[in-house]
């Protein structure tokens, strides 16, 4: 197993910042901007734990006027990014991803059937998100709820419309038989920002995939399976997601918590890939955005795509055999 960590953890920042450029961890922070949220913590630290927990919409917004977090973070600032690869060593492929206390994994398993009678050349992706019980205080044991359902249409939607691997490709013998790929993503630790997670841990361990080689005996109508050989999955795009939360209908934060989730007056998910495009926006009702915001939200999002395509080639060329 193969982790890292984002080194620039507080600096997948955006253009407008204090600074374009990213910091390393060891350097010490001594800009304008980062004064200011060191005084304005030191401010606040006299704030009860009373106020906290009967007005913690005005607690935040105390914050967000200084232009930062209760958490030390600035509006634009991501948590610390961690990726495993290889973390499940009974799946064909899986990965574990950790965006602040937010920790999901994802299993991937192949299996091969007959491809469906009007799609003969197409193989199969099933996405599923669950939240289990152990994951927070708010989910329930038993059937998916609303949550983990429109979490799983979501990540569905996400391979369709990015065309992150296109279901031909899954074909191994036109109209007999091709791959299902089962993706299970499983939140074990749930602190916001889900769907970023998700998105992320599912890339990351369809990376790590390596199918083996599948042919049919002519003679018996067979398949014949060969260990030995195996390809890596042909990953078309690489889709990234990027959440935004809204604080009264104006102001925009990125990477939201649980508890900023709940206080917002809504939430969007951008997902562009690796050119640039834009490959869907997720907006659950809530606030709207004005067309500039939402543009800003998708400048954002394209930078954060470059630092976390920029993470997992990392790993992957660490796991690539010389």
């Amino acid at each position: 197993m193969h982790t890292w960590h984002c080194a620039q953890a507080a600096e997948f920042r955006f253009p407008g910042g204090p600074t374009s450029q990213p910091r390393r961890a060891f350097r010490i922070r001594t800009d304008t901007a980062t004064l200011q949220m060191a005084i304005t913590r030191r401010r606040y630290q006299d704030i009860s734990q009373h106020e906290l927990t009967v007005e913690p919409l005005e607690y935040y917004r105390r914050f967000l006027k200084e232009n930062c977090r209760p958490d030390g973070r600035e509006l634009g600032e991501f948590r610390t990014t961690t990726v495993n690869i290889g973390s499940i060593t009974t799946a064909d492929g899986s990965a574990l991803v950790k965006l602040g206390n937010t920790t999901v994994i994802c299993g991937v398993k192949a299996e091969l059937a007959a491809p469906a009678v009007d799609s003969a050349n197409k193989g199969y992706i099933v996405p599923n998100v669950e939240l289990p019980s152990l994951c927070a205080e708010r989910f329930r044991s038993g059937p998916p709820g609303e949550e983990a359902q429109a979490a799983s249409q979501f990540i569905a939607d996400v391979i369709e419309n990015s065309q992150m691997i296109v279901k031909e490709d899954l074909c191994i013998a036109n109209g007999k038989l091709a791959w299902v790929l089962y993706c299970d993503i499983i939140c074990l630790d749930y602190d916001g920002n889900l769907l970023d997670a998700s998105v992320f841990a599912l890339l990351a361990a369809l990376k790590n995939v390596h199918l083996p080689l599948v042919t049919i005996n002519e003679e018996t109508g067979l398949s014949e399976v060969n260990l030995k050989q195996k390809n890596p999955l042909i990953i078309r795009k690489h889709p990234v997601a990027t959440s935004f939360a809204i604080f009264d209908d104006t102001l925009l934060i990125v990477d939201p918590t649980a508890e900023e989730e709940d206080l917002a007056t809504g939430t969007v998910t951008i997902v562009t890939d690796e050119e640039g495009r834009l490959c869907s926006v997720h907006k659950p009702g809530g606030s709207p955005l004005t067309g500039a915001k939402l543009q800003d939200c998708i400048t954002r999002a394209i930078t954060r795509h470059k630092e976390v395509k920029k993470l997992i080639d990392k790993v992957i060329k660490s796991i690539t055999p010389k």
